[in-house]
């Protein structure tokens, strides 16, 4: 009984939760625009889903799921059902979104205050917040499919906030349009389920006792083994358990699972509207990079894990490696320190979908939730930076780009706040002792290097790339930290005459920062920091009770990965913020390689964009030329058609009418002067009839 009531208050709670933003975003909607109780509404509301998103994760988390549903509508014999499933996945979800949204709004309160659409903003992130928290905890295909656009929708909204510059909205455009592919690949994948399982209930095709482990492929059909379900599977599934789809619409489910993935989570090759959509707001852009937009797709992926095969999961891990590897070479070189943590979030992903290959699915989640903490902090970070490099911007009528770090420099002694912050969450970033991430990254590269062991030796590749990829990861986080914090204020040395006033802000800037700060640490995670296995996130999220043997990996991965790293931070130290006065080589391939962003954007534009454009040109020309050159055409035959019948029927018709009228009265008028009413002219007119009938006669 005590049961029963828990799950139903966690359903209320739930429920409550995830509509408390609507109502926000419904009331800041009313509101005028520039209204800033919008703030305060839409923050109370987080707060709350906040702390009844604890509590649902309090009583659901490491207990049996709680499920919930009823039925939705009926299509003939089908009945579709909509409801909240609650398992370990979700609550952890539901509670990181809610804490991620919460400094992130208390931050917009002081960060959008001077702008002209306040309430506007606070409408958009309260609904992006509400479509992210149903997205985790709904049931059914369907309503994912639908809180998936939703989380899309609003995001476009948030990157084009400030519609009237055209980079934003040609970024807001780009993100819409990448996330429309992959949400073609999600919804041909719902389809094709439903097709296999004849059920939207994800529980019933993906849960712990869900049809999708029974299915395999097997002699070119997608299969199940009838003979080993569960009987509550067997009811569900009834007579479609005799039946299978052929192997190929399995590879097609998979391919648009991973396509909706690698749009939502900025994997290659849909990874480009990312560093794009840094032209939002900074607090935006903590939001969807730590624990709302860029999580759905990996959290997609552990909704539906055990559809993937192993050969499918490996090429996932290969994708992922690789998209990690190009992102952070390509964050090295970059200048612009937004997009300097946008390359860093694909990295930080790319680690993600690698560790959901290799079988590291709860180090995967791990590092999802360690992440969002020193993503967001990062962010918030940058925010505050940059907002003071456009004060300084403003006051002294100066021609910079406020995000570009090589006019930055030394602010660590004008923002100590925020300095210590960004250590913190520059170190957890690079995963080193006593911080979450060094727990979760860990976590990924040893079991990355196990699942190698079983593999051929050039799988070897993926962990090795890995592990390049962490140490280059030390080495752009290190270069942003000491060109931004250390060394002398470039930009004061190019103008000695810049008036500075510069601060950490108040407290609805500098509170998030502590808040976060403290949550990048090892404490909230395990309270044993050198041991992944050990935090209470990993033990709720990992698929097995089975427990792993200690490898060499788990001593010798820790000690090199955080030796070099340490090494190439001391690096990093020396050429950007030491007196040795050694800098990079700006030229040569590589380089350019890298400061181009590999060219893919390039490559988009000259083999997919500029073709659909010259298409485009080309069929305004055919519409313009030939399609409206023939209606034209056919509009001056019908002009030319009308007039002419217009003069035949003037001149033709109406003059033979006019003739045949005119003769009559010409008839008419030469009869009436026989009707004079005088008798000598009726006997004179007799007389000449009778006269001529006689001449006549005679004639004849």
């Amino acid at each position: 009984m005590d049961n029963f009531l828990h799950a139903i208050q966690s359903l209320n709670y739930t429920v409550a939760a995830v509509a408390l933003p609507l109502l926000a975003a419904l009331i800041n909607f009313c509101m005028p625009v520039k209204s800033k109780a919008a703030g305060w509404i839409s923050t109370i509301a987080i707060l709350l889903s906040c702390v009844l998103s604890a509590r649902v994760f309090a009583t659901v988390w490491n207990n049996p799921q709680v499920h919930a549903q009823r039925i939705w509508f009926t299509i003939g014999e089908t009945q579709v059902y909509a409801g909240i499933l609650l398992n370990n996945l979700s609550v952890l979800m539901l509670l990181l979104v809610s804490v991620i949204a919460l400094p992130v709004h208390i931050y917009s309160t002081a960060y959008m205050k001077h702008d002209e659409r306040y309430s506007r903003y606070f409408t958009y992130l309260s609904f992006f917040c509400f479509s992210m928290l149903a997205l985790v905890v709904v049931d059914s295909l369907i309503l994912f499919y639908a809180f998936w656009e939703l989380v899309g929708f609003s995001s476009y909204l948030l990157i084009g906030f400030w519609f009237t510059k055209d980079k934003a909205v040609q970024a807001n455009k780009k993100a819409f349009i990448m996330n429309r592919i992959g949400d073609i690949g999600l919804l041909s994948a719902i389809i094709i389920l439903f097709a296999q399982f004849h059920t939207f209930d994800i529980d019933t095709i993906f849960g712990q006792n869900g049809l999708a482990h029974l299915m395999g492929v097997q002699d070119g059909k997608w299969t199940l083994a009838p003979n080993h379900l569960p009987d509550s599977v067997g009811s569900v599934w009834g007579h479609a358990t005799m039946t299978a789809l052929p192997a190929l619409w399995q590879y097609v489910a998979c391919a648009g699972i991973f396509l909706a993935v690698a749009a939502k989570s900025a994997q290659f090759p849909l990874h480009t509207w990312l560093p794009d959509a840094m032209e939002g707001p900074t607090s935006v852009s903590a939001l969807i990079h730590a624990a709302t937009m860029v999580a759905a797709g990996v959290f997609l992926l552990g909704r539906v894990y055990p559809m993937f095969t192993g050969t499918e999961l490996t090429i996932l891990a290969c994708i992922g490696c690789f998209t990690a590897f190009m992102a952070a070479t390509i964050a090295l070189t970059q200048n612009d320190l937004k997009r300097i943590l946008a390359y860093s979030t694909i990295s930080q992903l790319g680690f993600m979908i690698l560790a959901m290959g290799v079988g590291a699915y709860a180090s995967s989640l791990f590092h999802l939730a360690t992440h969002a903490f020193f993503k967001c902090l990062l962010f918030l970070v940058a925010g505050i930076v940059i907002h003071q490099m456009q004060h300084i911007k403003d006051d002294n009528n100066l021609d910079i780009d406020p995000q570009d770090i090589s006019n930055m420099g030394g602010l660590r002694k004008k923002l100590p706040i925020t300095f210590v912050a960004a250590v913190i969450g520059a170190l957890a970033l690079v995963g080193l002792p006593l911080t979450s991430g060094y727990l979760s990254k860990d976590g990924i590269l040893i079991q990355a290097f196990e699942w190698s062991d079983g593999h051929n030796a050039w799988f070897k590749i993926i962990p090795l790339m890995a592990l390049l990829t962490s140490w280059l990861t030390a080495f752009y986080v290190a270069r942003l930290i000491f060109k931004v914090f250390f060394g002398e204020f470039r930009l004061l040395k190019n103008n000695p005459d810049v008036k500075l006033h510069l601060s950490d802000g108040n407290w609805p800037y500098t509170l998030p920062l502590v808040l976060l700060a403290i949550c990048c640490l090892f404490p909230l995670f395990s309270f044993n920091p050198f041991s992944y296995e050990h935090a209470w996130l990993f033990e709720g999220l990992k698929t097995s009770t089975r427990t792993a043997g200690e490898s060499i990996y788990h001593s010798l991965i820790p000690i090199s990965v955080n030796l070099i790293s340490l090494l190439v931070l001391f690096a990093a130290y020396r050429i950007y913020a030491g007196d040795g006065g050694f800098a990079f080589s700006q030229r040569g391939y590589f380089y350019r390689l890298s400061y181009n962003q590999w060219y893919i954007d390039d490559l988009y534009k000259r083999a997919i964009v500029n073709p659909v454009l010259h298409l485009g040109s080309v069929c305004f020309w055919i519409d313009r030329t030939v399609v409206d050159g023939f209606l034209h055409l056919l509009a001056r035959i019908s002009g030319a058609v009308a007039k002419l019948t217009a003069w035949t029927d003037e001149y033709i018709v109406d003059g033979f009418l006019h003739l045949l009228a005119a003769i009559v009265q010409s008839i008419g008028n030469f009869a009436r002067k026989f009707q004079s009413g005088k008798v000598q002219y009726y006997l004179f007119s007799m007389l000449v009839i009778v006269l001529l009938l006689f001449i006549l006669k005679i004639l004849i």
